[in-house]
């Protein structure tokens, strides 16, 4: 039983979860073995390459072994522009980092942070600067939830 546990353990994938906005990024961290997903931070960068560096900061710092972007559907299922700025962002962090990235559906992963603070005491700053990374933890938990 012992061994089998190492095994699984030494097999874990570690994932960071990017929760991508025009002004800021949440980020979350988990793996597929505890499934315990937390948030890492909010990036406080426009879109671009600064954005970029500073994900590629992030991902050196946390050291994932893959990344997972939320895509944006639409609440009918369809996919517009925004997705697909998402999938290039994620093709061009992909080559930027070498890691693979896998994508999910975001959609209702504010809405679910939203309601992760409403009770929490927290003033409206103190939410708003928190809801990216609980975003991210929402994509991510689903995503490893699959």
């Amino acid at each position: 039983m012992l061994v089998s546990y190492r095994k699984r353990c030494a097999e874990f994938m570690r994932y960071l979860a990017i929760d991508l906005g025009a002004k800021r990024t949440g980020l979350a961290a988990g793996d597929d073995v505890l499934r315990i997903v937390q948030p890492v931070e909010v990036l406080m960068v426009s879109r671009g390459p600064a954005l970029m560096d500073a994900l590629a900061k992030s991902i050196d710092r946390h050291g994932p072994d893959a990344l997972v972007i939320g895509l944006p559907i639409n609440m009918d299922g369809t996919e517009g522009a925004a997705v697909t700025d998402a999938r290039e962002f994620g093709a061009a962090i992909a080559a930027r980092v070498r890691l693979p990235v896998h994508f999910h559906d975001e959609r209702l992963s504010s809405f679910e942070a939203d309601q992760r603070m409403s009770q929490s005491g927290r003033t409206h700053r103190e939410k708003k600067e928190l809801r990216d990374a609980l975003a991210a933890c929402a994509i991510l938990e689903a995503y490893l939830a699959r």
